[in-house]
This record gives structure tokens, C-alpha cells and sequence, in this order.
């Protein structure tokens, strides 16, 4: 989706035309480029590394967060829509050796990623689902006037049970909606469940996500193979190497701080990549990478269910409320009270955070699904047209 700022919204064109007159003469970033004369890759990747350095060196207390991972998503969609620019500005190239191989390379890239934007999307549907057992909670114990009695507390304690319930499936088997099988891409059933049998499911590309998935499995495969482009391959394709790694690799970033924020199967940040150093694109890469492995280590977060900041918000309030609601006997101290209320008062903050946020996540990760899909299909009409006689 565009931006309203003009070094974060995509280029089209003219644009890039007039973007790449501007710097002409600037020290070229990437050492990798000197081997090109396609122009238009200095500018896509000063454009990455604007969009990531912004994302980068944002406060601790924003990294992670619902309105954090949405600018994420449109950092992505931005660049994809430069990397088409220049896509379908250099048809002709693509009929050639190795940029043929290296297109569809990047297509089979593409369409695996769509199953990780779906389970993530199922993820923010389980915490709609932790959400609702939390407004239980504070509707039972954040009270003004009344006076919070036993009643209250069990009202209080069965939802902390539930909730307790379901955040332990959602550790063992990912998401409890992964069977759904829900999908992006079908057409007028987008906001609906799709109940499908889990027989036969064994991996997924692109249409849905079986109870044996494994996010990291699936972002793993997406990494592998990834290596940063040689120099004959990068004069062969008059810079299209580069491109094609570099998007390739900043759509894998990206589904991996995805992985790592929110609910999936089998997520985890442990995944074998390595950032290459020869970009100008790379050293807000290395920061993130470090913030984010920082981030999941420290406050024992390690068996959480995701990075996602207002995850750890739910599970910390979580687990004080649970002790406070089983520690109580009746008749309430007034410092237990004026404590509970709180905690509830917290969590409260917690659910309107969630409920104004999450909506406009999904809606972020519907559209990323989209425009991957779209890119992948204009890329490969462009292949197609390129290697016709």
C-alpha cells in the first residue's frame, strides 16, 4: 500500500527515471553493482535501505508491535512493487540465461511464501480468540464501584483456565485454526473458514495450510539455496542477479520476523541464513536480525507464542492475574483489591490495543498474499512473452 512518505511509498517509472538522474554520480552502495549498467538497481536498493533502516532504529518499546509489523508489510509491498517496475522494463533480459533460471528461482519462492502469509493471518485470528477470554476477565474484576466478590473471581478464574487451555494447544500444535484451511486467493469466501479433511495434506503451496505444516520447514526451504549472485552472473544479467536475490531476500526476511512475531505452526526464529555484507541494504537487515534474536532471548520469552509485542503484554498480565485470582481469600484486603483492579485495568489497555489493531494487521497481511501472488504472475506472463519468437 502506498506511504505517506515519499522515500517509503513505491516508484513507478517516471519516477525511477528521474530518481536515477538525480544520483547519477553518487558513490554506488552495493559493491556488486559496479558490475552492472542497469541503473535503475541503485535506486531500488537506496529504496530498501531506506524502508529498513526507518524500521530499524525504532525504539525497543515499538519494535515487534502490531503497528510495527504493519509498517513491515508495507516496507515489502513498496519494494515489490519497484521490483516489478523493473521487471517489466527488462522483458527482453528475461528470455536469457541465467536470468530465466533466476526468475523462477524467485516465482517458486514467491508462492511457498503465500502459505506463510496464511498461517500468519490464522494467527491473528487465535489472538482474537486469547482477546475474548481476556475481556471475560476484565469485565468479571475491573470494577469501579461494585464491589468485586467471589462470584467475580470464579467468573474470572474460568476464563483464565480457558485461556491458559488454549495458549498451551497453541504451543503443542501451532495454531488451533490451522486446519481451517483457509486461503487469500479464493474468490468471494475471503473472510470466511474453509473446512477441508487434513488427509492428503501433507505439504501445502499456496491454497492451504495442513495440521503437519511447519513454518519453519516451509521458511527454511524458501532460504536455502540463497547465496548472493557472482559477478559473470551479474554481468550476464546486466544487473538482474542482483535483483532477484535482493528481492528474494528481503521477501525471506521479512516471512521470517513474521514467523518469529506471530502465532504459527512450528514457528521459531532458529533458521539457517546468513545476511550478506555487500549490499547498502544489508546493514538495517543486521540490526533488525539482532534486535529481534535479542528480543528473543531476554525475559525467559523463549517458549513464548511469538515476539509479537503485545503477545508478551498477554502473557505477563496473564500469568499476574492468574496468581492473584488463585492467592485470593475472601474478604479481600484492599490492597489485593486496588491490585487486581490494576492488573484488570492492564489488561484492559492490552484488549483495545488488540481490537484496533488487528483488524488492520490482516488486512496488511491479506494484501501482501495478493500482491505476491500478482507479482508472481506478471512475472511469469513476462517470461512467457519474453521467450516467444
Amino acid at each position: 500500500m502506498p506511504s505517506s512518505d515519499n522515500h517509503g511509498s513505491p516508484m513507478p517509472f517516471a519516477s525511477f527515471r528521474r530518481s536515477i538522474m538525480t544520483i547519477r554520480g553518487e558513490q554506488v552502495h552495493s559493491e556488486t553493482s559496479h558490475d552492472s549498467n542497469n541503473p535503475y538497481l541503485d535506486s531500488f536498493q537506496k529504496q530498501v535501505f531506506t524502508r529498513f533502516h526507518e524500521l530499524s532504529v525504532v525504539k525497543s518499546d515499538e519494535l515487534l508491535s502490531i503497528s510495527w509489523v504493519q509498517k513491515l508489510l508495507d516496507a515489502f509491498m513498496n519494494c515489490q512493487e519497484d521490483f516489478k517496475v523493473i521487471l517489466s522494463e527488462n522483458k527482453a533480459l528475461l528470455s536469457k540465461p541465467p536470468a530465466d533460471k533466476l526468475a523462477t528461482e524467485y516465482f517458486e519462492r514467491a508462492i511457498k511464501a503465500m502459505d506463510i502469509f496464511n498461517a500468519t493471518r490464522d494467527g491473528v485470528e487465535t489472538i482474537r480468540l486469547w482477546q475474548k477470554h481476556l475481556e471475560i476477565v476484565v469485565c468479571a474484576l475491573d470494577a469501579q464501584e461494585r464491589t468485586i466478590g467471589e462470584g467475580q473471581f470464579r467468573r474470572a478464574r474460568k476464563a483464565l483456565m480457558d485461556l491458559a487451555l488454549v495458549m498451551l494447544e497453541d504451543k503443542d500444535t501451532g495454531s488451533i485454526f490451522s486446519q481451517r484451511n483457509r486461503s487469500f486467493g479464493r474468490k468471494g469466501k475471503e473472510g470466511k473458514d474453509h473446512h477441508r479433511g487434513s488427509s492428503g495434506h501433507s505439504r501445502s503451496l499456496s491454497w492451504s495450510v495442513s495440521h503437519n505444516w511447519s513454518a519453519s520447514k516451509q521458511l527454511q526451504s524458501i532460504a536455502n539455496n540463497l547465496v548472493a549472485p557472482r559477478a559473470n552472473e551479474i554481468a550476464a544479467t546486466n544487473g538482474l542477479a542482483v535483483l532477484f536475490f535482493s528481492m528474494s531476500f528481503i521477501l525471506m526476511f521479512v516471512l521470517w520476523v513474521l514467523v518469529a512475531a506471530i502465532p504459527c505452526q512450528d514457528r521459531g526464529v532458529q533458521i539457517n541464513f546468513s545476511i550478506p555484507r555487500q549490499f547498502s541494504w544489508s546493514t538495517p537487515l543486521l540490526l533488525l536480525h539482532s534486535r529481534i534474536l535479542d528480543e528473543s532471548k531476554k525475559r525467559e520469552r523463549r517458549n513464548s507464542n511469538g515476539l509479537l509485542k503485545e503477545i508478551y503484554q498477554i502473557e505477563k498480565y496473564f500469568h499476574q492475574m492468574t496468581d492473584l485470582v488463585d492467592a485470593a481469600q475472601f474478604p479481600l484486603s484492599e490492597e489485593l483489591k486496588e491490585e487486581v483492579r490494576e492488573n484488570a485495568r492492564e489488561l484492559s489497555l492490552i484488549c483495545e490495543a488488540c481490537k484496533s489493531g488487528l483488524d488492520p494487521l490482516e488486512r496488511k497481511l491479506r494484501e501482501a498474499f495478493r500482491k505476491a501472488m500478482h507479482c508472481r504472475t506478471e512475472g511469469l506472463e513476462f517470461l512467457g512473452k519474453a521467450t516467444e519468437p
